[in-house]
């Protein structure tokens, strides 16, 4: 039995550090009009020394660069208008059949029975039907469009235990509002980017003083970029650890969101002594790759590209199986359901 305390004090935490990293990613905006500005003024002095900046220089530096930031919010927020039932329908996602389909009804079921201890109203349940990898997304802006997309593999391979866990897991982050919070947050990192973008064509296009503005432009908007990348990447997985330990309390059973990522475990050490590497195992992440998918899943899909650990979403999955148990387990072998 888990111990109340421990998932309570796991809450605890991760929304006290999600508060702060959001009051970082508060403060890298703000950097990055003041660092824009402050490459601007220095490009300024640098090539029209002696020349009075013009009139308005100030506001017209900070009032694109918020344009900017802003817009790539509003840019990312519209591609989600529909919520996550649209976004179930663009990775190939499909309602439940529950008059024919009993693991299908058994999820739906189960679904209903976590949205009751949760006090929820249940969402849509969809199921992604190519996928062979065990995993699981949620998505909505409000109730009435909330989606629960689970994968054909975790229906195959985990016990009703198991898949109590994987749901609670998901509901947590409809009843949290990580859905919301985690498209604002890309949002924003999108529109630093669009600011590192606009200084690089100016550089590239702006002739002589281009060049010394856009780099200045292009300079800033990328640290900004950067460290929004790295924010918001350490604020879901805040979010990720309290999703585990919201599941821990829904259920009081270790055994069930452990076991689903010990089963994730196991299937990535076969892939990896498979095929070697992962970016080879793409058919059975069929659905997953989507890049506003990416960070609402229950496990992050594996990238053999990817530049460091700390930009990932999700904690590393021993880690979180540690947490769930207490102590260190194992990756769990697969066995198929009847």
């Amino acid at each position: 039995m888990v111990r109340p305390q421990g998932f309570w004090d796991t809450q605890r935490q991760a929304r006290r550090r999600t508060r702060r990293l959001l009051l970082g990613f508060f403060l890298c905006v703000l950097l990055c009009l003041g660092v824009v500005h402050l490459g601007l003024t220095l490009a300024w002095w640098l090539l029209l020394h002696g020349w009075p900046y013009p009139r308005g220089f100030v506001l017209t530096n900070l009032g694109v660069t918020l344009f900017f930031i802003l817009g790539g919010w509003w840019v990312e927020h519209d591609a989600m208008q529909g919520g996550g039932r649209k976004l179930a329908q663009l990775v190939g996602a499909r309602p439940a059949q529950t008059g024919r389909n009993l693991p299908e009804q058994q999820l739906v079921n189960t679904v209903q029975e976590m949205c009751v201890a949760a006090h929820m109203q249940p969402p849509q349940v969809v199921v992604l039907a190519r996928t062979d990898a065990i995993n699981a997304f949620a998505a909505g802006w409000a109730p009435e469009d909330a989606v629960i997309a689970v994968t054909q593999g975790a229906l195959d391979y985990l016990t009703r235990d198991e898949l109590q866990g994987l749901v609670a897991h998901e509901l947590s982050h409809l009843k949290e509002g990580d859905t919301y919070l985690n498209m604002h947050l890309v949002g924003m990192v999108y529109g630093l980017e669009l600011i590192h973008n606009f200084g690089a064509t100016l550089r590239e296009e702006g002739g002589g003083l281009g060049r010394w503005f856009g780099s200045a432009i292009m300079a800033a908007g990328w640290v900004g970029w950067f460290s929004g990348k790295l924010l918001k990447a350490a604020v879901s997985r805040q979010r990720e650890w309290l999703a585990d330990a919201r599941a821990l309390q829904w259920t009081r059973n270790p055994a069930g969101i452990g076991g689903v990522l010990r089963k994730v475990l196991y299937q990535r050490q076969q892939a990896q002594r498979e095929r070697g590497h992962w970016h080879h195992d793409r058919r059975s992440h069929a659905g997953l790759h989507h890049p506003l998918v990416q960070h609402m899943l229950l496990a992050e899909v594996p990238d053999s590209n990817r530049l460091a650990h700390w930009l990932d979403a999700h904690p590393p999955l021993r880690e979180r199986i540690a947490r769930v148990y207490g102590h260190p387990m194992p990756a769990m072998a697969l066995d198929k359901r009847d």
